[in-house]
């Protein structure tokens, strides 16, 4: 089996159908929900992808097969005053898993941040992942502290 990994073109409907196919994928499993992709998610992902301008998917595929992605969007470090990467969604199908895809995803991500002049990539992880964690940890990722009296970083959110 030949593992492919390369930037998704939003435009090619074989990219868009596995990227929908992985992400639905993530959504399904507990860490990702434990619920199918939203329809409305399902049939317009691609579109609205494709028209964000600081979007980007590093697809990953097994032969034809959607093996793993990763979602990314460009953002920006005041503090640094130069653009970041924050990665967003990190799937890998579960037939597929302990190969080393996820590993060769942030190794592709890293090069299109550092391509950009990219400060820093970033994650949001839940707690309980301890694959990811560990995953995360050993490529370098870590908690985001200014202070260390002030406490880290927290991911909070307020839905709309």
């Amino acid at each position: 089996m030949r593992i492919s990994l390369f930037r998704a073109d939003y435009r090619n409907a074989d990219h868009g159908a596995a990227i929908v196919a992985l992400l639905d994928a993530y959504a399904r499993d507990p860490m990702g929900g434990g619920q199918p992709l939203p329809h409305a998610a399902r049939d317009g992902l691609i579109a609205a992808l494709s028209v964000f301008p600081t979007a980007f998917t590093v697809l990953a595929m097994a032969d034809e097969q959607p093996a793993g992605l990763a979602n990314c969007f460009d953002g920006f470090s005041t503090f640094a005053c130069k653009p970041l990467v924050n990665i967003h969604d990190v799937v890998v199908a579960p037939q597929f898993r302990g190969q080393g895809i996820a590993r060769r995803l942030f190794a592709e991500i890293e090069v299109v941040a550092r391509e950009k002049g990219c400060c820093k990539m970033t994650l949001e992880v839940l707690s309980g992942n301890k694959p990811a964690l560990g995953l995360y940890r050993s490529l370098g990722f870590g908690d985001y502290v200014l202070d260390p009296a002030q406490g880290k970083a927290v991911f909070w959110q307020k839905s709309l």
